[in-house]
């Protein structure tokens, strides 16, 4: 088959691939993109998972909050440990921070890391073009990450 072994007819094109994090190759080397430095090691919880249960595993956990997903892990909302410490238990959709900004894992790590220093946030949360969860990235990995150049 003229010398290629995998050939996909990605329809939607090439951004699209890229914004859903699919495996890339090529000569040229591209910078660093947020889909590299994300981790999916966040915590996810359900709307009606209850608080105590949602808090117990934020203190176990790397980051300071869970995100809220839904049916097809769709990005619903982001809870606070700190909100979830002074709340009643109850389900987390009751206190829940509703639609938190997002980014595409295409994205460039230091266009990235200079859209969260310009509003003073720690973590960038990481989906494709219909809200799929995919990850987390830090601030502070997105800063370090060498220029590509």
């Amino acid at each position: 088959m003229l010398g290629f072994e995998d050939v996909y007819d990605y329809v939607p094109g090439k951004v699209d691939w890229l914004a859903h994090n699919l495996p890339v190759e090529g000569e040229r080397a591209t910078p660093p993109t947020v889909g590299r430095l994300m981790r999916d090691d966040v915590v996810r919880c359900g709307p009606l998972d209850l608080v105590s249960d949602v808090l117990a595993r934020i203190e176990h956990s790397p980051y300071p909050f869970a995100l809220v997903t839904g049916p097809r892990d769709v990005v619903l909302g982001r809870v606070r440990g700190s909100v979830l410490r002074d709340a009643a238990d109850g389900p987390v959709d009751q206190i829940m921070e509703f639609g938190p900004s997002t980014i595409r894992p295409h994205r460039s790590a230091h266009e990235a890391a200079e859209r969260l220093a310009k509003k003073n946030l720690r973590w960038a949360i990481v989906t494709t073009p219909e809200g799929r969860l995919l990850g987390v990235a830090s601030r502070e990995d997105l800063e370090r990450a060498p220029s590509g150049q």
